[in-house]
This record gives C-alpha cells, sequence and structure tokens, in this order.
C-alpha cells in the first residue's frame, strides 16, 4: 500500500508547525520568567549569513503554504513578513495550519506527476509534484523548524526531542 501525497505532507506539515508554536510559545514564558527581551531571540543567528529567528519561522510557513498551494492548484496566500514577537510568529503559524486543514485530499493526491515551476535566485526550476514534495518542501520545512528550534535551544530555553516532535 503507498501513502497518498496529501497523507505525507498536510498532518506532517500541520504537525511540526504546531509543535513550533509551542516552541515559541516556552520561548515567550522562558523570556519573561527571566526578563530577557524576547528580541535577542528573535533575531538570534547561528552564523552572520544565516537567517534570524523570525525569518526562519516565515520561511517554514511559507514553504508549505506555497507547497499546498501549487500542489492543489489554487492560488498562494501572501502574508506580509512583519513579525516582531513571539505572538505574532504564533499567529503566523497558526493561520497556516488553519490553510492546511482547508485543503482537501482531492486537491493534493494524484498530482505526483504535476509540473511544478518555480524561480529560484533568478533561475527557473522545474519539479514532478512528488519530488516538489518530498525533495523540496519538506526538507525545507524540517531544515528552518530544526534551525528555529535550535536557535532557542542554544540560548538555553528548555526544550528537547519530545518538543521537536510533539507528542
Amino acid at each position: 500500500m503507498s501513502i497518498s501525497m496529501y497523507s505525507a505532507f498536510i498532518p506532517v506539515a500541520t504537525r511540526m508547525l504546531g509543535n513550533l508554536s509551542e516552541i515559541l510559545a516556552k520561548a515567550e514564558a522562558h523570556c519573561a520568567a527571566r526578563q530577557i527581551n524576547p528580541g535577542a531571540f528573535l533575531s538570534a543567528r547561528i552564523y552572520p549569513d544565516m537567517f534570524p529567528l523570525t525569518r526562519q519561522v516565515q520561511i517554514a510557513t511559507d514553504m508549505v503554504k506555497g507547497g499546498a498551494a501549487r500542489l492543489a492548484g489554487i492560488e498562494i496566500p501572501r502574508y506580509e513578513d512583519e513579525e516582531n514577537s513571539f505572538p505574532q510568529l504564533r499567529e503566523r503559524l497558526d493561520k497556516t495550519v488553519r490553510f492546511l486543514q482547508a485543503i482537501q485530499p482531492e486537491q493534493i493526491d494524484g498530482k505526483e506527476d504535476a509540473p511544478i515551476s518555480l524561480s529560484l535566485r533568478g533561475r527557473q526550476v522545474e519539479f514532478k509534484g512528488e519530488a516538489y514534495l518530498t525533495e523540496y518542501v519538506l526538507p525545507n520545512l524540517y531544515f528552518h523548524v530544526t534551525t528555529a528550534y535550535n536557535l532557542l535551544r542554544q540560548g538555553g530555553v528548555e526544550i528537547g526531542k519530545r518538543d521537536f516532535l510533539g507528542g
């Protein structure tokens, strides 16, 4: 028995974004309990040429809403990248989860061979639906959620593997 495109994507992305939201809530509580300016975390980077925490969350949401919309053949929701607080980032995550939950299995299932064309860094990249999901969207989702997790963990937020995986 094979797994459907929808099952491989929407529940996974929804769970990861929900887990990230909970991790951000713990970071916010960590800041409040220790009287740390949240901006220290929101602007944190692992390395100077990497994006800060806020951008990691924005890209994670952009990746999955774009992926779901492209596979479903619908318009990609546009979000302004203006979040500068934990509550705003969590609202962005919640808004993305609501969008994903509105996608129906029949909108994505059967799109394994659907052509997907993206402009990446000034060049056109062509994918088939399944490769787009498994080789681009999901790896990018995990990369940006993991980077956000690592930024917070490095800063002393008491989170662990269970928080990342959810439960």
